[in-house]
């Protein structure tokens, strides 16, 4: 999909003083005969600078991204120390590790660099993927017009000094098939990946919290606290609908008391139990660990992984708030409260080695017992929450760049736009996580497969930002040398470690991975097959002309809105309605809708038209462009919105006819405009004033022509196209469309109910498309 953006000032008189006479040659990408009148400003970046509302948001955000990480003290060391504490030393091995890899992965690589890669603010693998797509032209649909670069939030802010290396690594891009479908698949994998997470988080959290209460009574056995999480995660699933803003102040204040409590049992056990873990500080004793356990050490990273668990949410709920708010709460309470935990925990274990199966609850005093049962047991809930907003956000953004299966996309906030809900995603969520709930049973497993999910996303995500450090902001090559060295070996080390348990349960969310990447693969070869099919056989503005022209057809009051998603031509299935219905309404605007790779187009610069000649024709062609994080077509509005800009457009028409002369078409400036005029002759300037009052009359004409369509009733017409493979067709190609493909589409929302058009004012096209 794609869109183009026009922006027309409200008053004529702003038309006539804002007037960019360079478009007066009106030569645009829709089809090379039609102009912009342009007047767009900047938009200023969706990080606000208000700090209450960064606090707002900063607070907002604890509840919503920290749950997952914030619950790791949970099970770290226990899924590290399967198999005891051997050595005490071995005890500040772990925590020298653990520090490094909060300080290296969450603070430095994630809070200091990737959030500065989110597009116009929005985060997750598809904001990194859409950077690269706006630098060079990746995509793989053919629906890229000049006018993109015009729109505001499409530009990037990117250094103005030109690397060789830079422009050699876009070349290679853009020229390369292979790449441009490796980038595609990449970026599919690592949503994939981050659903996967998605399902294991809520699992593993609540698992964890819950098992805690064997440690206050035997008669719980693990059947039954495998009920109570299920009853749990399907309660925490169904409140998903009231959306991020009223979630994320319920929990907000939960978790930041959790932070508290953990803190400050931290400092409780490292000056009551053993002071001198302080020693972990040199990472000497890393080295020792591994000296010491060689190929043990190794596997048990894969416990360790666990502290950063839901790390990628920093970056993929970014879009819910704000990146200065994300690095606040994450640098003065989430960083500081996890590092006084850990380290708590590891001053109680050098001295209680035999408690290390249990040891986030045999930990805590006594008399705090019940009430950080009841709190962990919340926390862990909550931390479901940050991996599901991440889900919500990651598949809305792919959803609008044609990757993901059509589904219902709810905006919970009028205040802020990030924030959504997926009904089908998040039913689908539910019955996954209660399945492996009550399969795996126990954390040891869902552990196992975590870590996996949490790495591959990490890596995708490391790899993605090196090619925009290299290629979009220009960074010294040193530097990125040892953002490679220093964070992939780290990540890479990691990853090796949860592949050794693949089949301990780490096949869980390749699996998962595997049946997404088919689900997205198949909408999106379908969906491009689709586009160059409907290209390839779209109908000209000469035939539209006949079929007017024609006694065969009438034309019927009303203004009809006729969608579709080829941006250059009219669909083919508009000469399949005329062959079948001969007649069509007294205005007709075929819309293409667009999604640029950014995650906003301002409402001002939505819109592009073109008018079918001949004027009395009274047909339109409209782009309109949208981010993938738009709403879209909001019923009312957007149509006001169409109606409004479509007659700017007339009017806009009539000024660039009016100042142009018949022998000079490329006038540069206002000024020389002007200039030209006082040197003709008085009868010329006469003949001017004549002619511009006449097309004044046909601007007022056109409008009227354009009202009575509206008054008359506006109707919605949709292709409802059947996809089939051609005659000819191979089996792989047959299986894709013919089962794959209309399986998907037979089982998800049709187009009318995606965009909210009312069934009363819906007309169905149906088309056979043989590709």
């Amino acid at each position: 999909m794609s869109c183009e953006v026009v922006n027309i000032p409200d008053e004529e008189e702003d038309q006539e003083n804002n007037f960019k006479s360079e478009k007066l040659a009106r030569m645009d990408s829709l089809a090379m005969e039609a102009g912009n009148v342009h007047g767009h400003t900047h938009h200023a970046s969706r990080d606000t600078k208000d700090w209450y509302v960064m606090l707002r948001l900063a607070f907002q955000s604890i509840g919503i991204v920290y749950g997952d990480i914030g619950t790791s003290p949970l099970y770290v060391y226990a899924s590290t120390f399967n198999d005891g504490v051997k050595d005490g030393d071995d005890i500040l091995g772990v925590l020298s590790l653990v520090f490094y890899t909060l300080t290296f992965i969450p603070l430095f690589k994630y809070v200091l660099i990737v959030l500065k890669a989110t597009d116009n603010g929005d985060g997750g693998t598809f904001a990194l993927y859409s950077l690269i797509c706006r630098y060079a032209k990746v995509g793989l649909i053919p629906s890229q017009q000049a006018e993109d670069r015009e729109v505001s939030n499409f530009r990037l802010e990117v250094p103005s000094k030109s690397l060789k290396r830079a422009t050699i690594i876009k070349s290679k891009l853009e020229k390369s098939n292979s790449a441009k479908f490796f980038l595609l698949f990449a970026t599919m994998l690592g949503t994939s990946m981050v659903i996967g997470d998605g399902v294991l988080t809520p699992c593993i959290s609540v698992l964890s919290a819950v098992g805690g209460i064997k440690a206050a009574t035997n008669s719980m056995t693990q059947d039954t606290i495998v009920w109570i999480s299920v009853v749990i995660l399907v309660c925490l699933f169904m409140v998903q609908r009231f959306g991020t803003d009223k979630v994320g102040y319920s929990f907000a204040p939960i978790i930041c008391v959790w932070f508290a409590l953990i803190g400050g049992i931290g400092v409780y056990n490292f000056i009551k139990f053993d002071l001198t873990v302080v020693k972990a500080i040199n990472p000497m004793y890393i080295i020792d660990y591994f000296i010491r356990n060689k190929k043990q050490a190794w596997i048990s990273l894969g416990g360790i992984v666990l502290t950063i668990t839901g790390t990628e949410a920093l970056f993929a709920d970014v879009g819910h708030f704000t990146v200065r708010s994300i690095q606040l709460s994450m640098c003065i309470v989430t960083y500081p409260a996890l590092l006084l935990a850990y380290t708590g925990q590891a001053s109680f274990l050098r001295k209680h080695h035999q408690d290390v199966g249990d040891l986030f609850f045999k930990s805590i005093p006594h008399g705090l017992y019940w009430l950080m049962f009841v709190v962990a047991v919340a926390a862990s809930i909550i931390a479901s929450q940050a991996m599901i907003s991440g889900t919500f956000s990651i598949i809305h953004q792919s959803l609008s760049l044609g990757c993901f299966p059509r589904v219902k996309i709810v905006h919970t906030s009028a205040k802020y736009e990030g924030q959504v809900y997926i009904p089908e995603v998040n039913y689908l969520l539910m019955l996954a996580c209660v399945g492996v709930t009550i399969g795996f049973k126990t954390t040891t497993k869902i552990g196992n497969a975590y870590g996996i999910a949490v790495v591959f996303v990490m890596t995708l995500t490391s790899s993605f930002v090196v090619l925009i450090m290299i290629m979009i902001w220009k960074i010294h090559i040193i530097l990125v040398i040892l953002y490679v060295v220093v964070i992939g070996s780290i990540e890479l080390l990691y990853l090796s470690s949860v592949l050794y348990k693949f089949d301990q349960g780490g096949y869980l969310p390749l699996a998962f991975a595997l049946i997404l990447i088919t689900i997205m693969y198949i909408w999106n070869d379908v969906y491009r097959r689709k586009y160059y099919y409907e290209q390839k056989n779209k109908v000209s503005t000469e035939m539209v002309k006949e079929l007017a022209a024609s006694t065969n057809f009438s034309r019927i009051p009303g203004l009809a809105i006729f969608y579709s998603e080829l941006v250059y031509g009219i669909p083919p299935i508009f000469k399949h309605y005329m062959a079948n219905v001969p007649a069509f309404h007294s205005a007709l605007v075929f819309v293409s809708i667009k999604s640029l790779p950014i995650s906003k187009v301002p409402v001002e610069e939505r819109f592009l038209f073109l008018r079918i000649k001949p004027k009395d024709l009274c047909v339109f062609r409209c782009v309109v462009r949208y981010g993938y994080t738009d709403m879209r077509f909001e019923e009312e509005p957007f149509e006001r919105l169409l109606v409004e800009r479509l007659k700017e457009f007339i009017k806009g028409e009539m000024m660039v006819i009016t100042t142009l002369t018949p022998s000079n078409r490329d006038t540069v400036s206002m000024e020389l405009q002007e200039e030209f005029i006082s040197s003709e002759n008085e009868s010329e300037d006469a003949k001017r004033i004549e002619e511009g009052s006449r097309h004044q009359e046909d601007v007022d004409k056109d409008i009227k022509a354009v009202e009575r369509a509206v008054g008359a009733g506006i109707v919605h017409l949709i292709g409802e196209t059947e996809i089939i493979a051609g005659k000819g067709s191979g089996l792989g190609k047959k299986v894709l469309i013919n089962i794959g493909y209309n399986i998907l589409k037979r089982n998800l929302r049709q187009t009318d109910k995606v965009i909210d058009i009312p069934h009363k004012r819906l007309l169905k096209v149906g088309m056979i498309y043989e590709l």
